[in-house]
């Protein structure tokens, strides 16, 4: 784990850090090439995290748990919006197209702090449909994907790939929990009825660009760090720009 061994122990000393990681990626507005784009940033987090040793396992479509130690520490600063600029493989006249997608990490939070997040049931809505990846044959007789909207704010999560419907549900809710926890921290709120604000997706300036047109070249905007060698990155090494990430204040 060179990479908790080389740095000091701040970076990863935050109360979440050494434990698990909830990973999620959106797609942005762009159609296929933005699917597309959010397909291959989850496959690069996979990777990364199979090369640290880490266990990943899906949730839904373009979400996914990592499980290992320090994985939401090392992550954490991954979250923002990814920008691609390559010459688009669903554009027949074969021209430039710029994606961008929204990545969110959050911690996977300890029972004891699930339990102390009261949600009123009255502020959600369950919505229940066919699983559409692996899970059982049970997948395609009846519904088990659940997600849960948290009607106040608008902020949803989703589970398809657990062999239940309760299953899934309990899965959807603690990750519903770890976004209002975080959403909580962000305003400096201790309660959640307190969020009532609706909530849109922000996203604001890129954290990374992933060039592949008329050039190669990775650049994470924050720490200025560059790579000419996108492939690799999108392959899973992406060492250099984690490490330096957790210099950040």
């Amino acid at each position: 784990m060179r990479i908790i061994k080389d740095l000091p122990l701040k970076p990863l000393s935050g109360k979440h850090d050494k434990g698990h990681a909830h990973v999620s990626v959106f797609p942005g507005v762009g159609g296929d090439d933005a699917k597309d784009w959010a397909d291959m940033l989850v496959r690069m987090y996979i990777k990364y995290a199979q090369k640290r040793g880490w266990k990943v396992a899906p949730i839904d479509e373009r979400a996914i748990d990592i499980r290992g130690e320090y994985a939401y520490g090392s992550l954490r600063k991954e979250m923002g919006v990814h920008r691609l600029v390559r010459i688009s493989p669903f554009d027949s006249k074969k021209l430039r197209h710029t994606s961008f997608a929204l990545v969110e990490v959050l911690p996977e939070l300890p029972d004891l702090e699930l339990a102390n997040i009261a949600v009123p049931p009255e502020d959600l809505k369950i919505e229940l449909s066919r699983s559409s990846g692996p899970g059982g044959q049970n997948v395609n007789k009846r519904e088990t994907a659940v997600r849960v909207v948290h009607l106040p704010t608008g902020i949803s999560a989703a589970s398809q790939n657990e062999r239940s419907q309760p299953q899934n549900k309990e899965k959807a809710m603690a990750l519903l929990k770890a976004k209002l926890f975080h959403l909580m921290q962000q305003r400096q709120e201790k309660e959640i009825k307190n969020l009532r604000t609706p909530v849109k997706p922000e996203w604001g300036s890129q954290i990374r660009s992933y060039v592949l047109h008329p050039y190669q070249q990775v650049k994470d905007h924050r720490t200025k760090v560059v790579s000419h060698q996108p492939e690799k990155v999108l392959d899973g090494d992406l060492d250099k720009f984690i490490e330096t990430e957790l210099q950040l204040p």
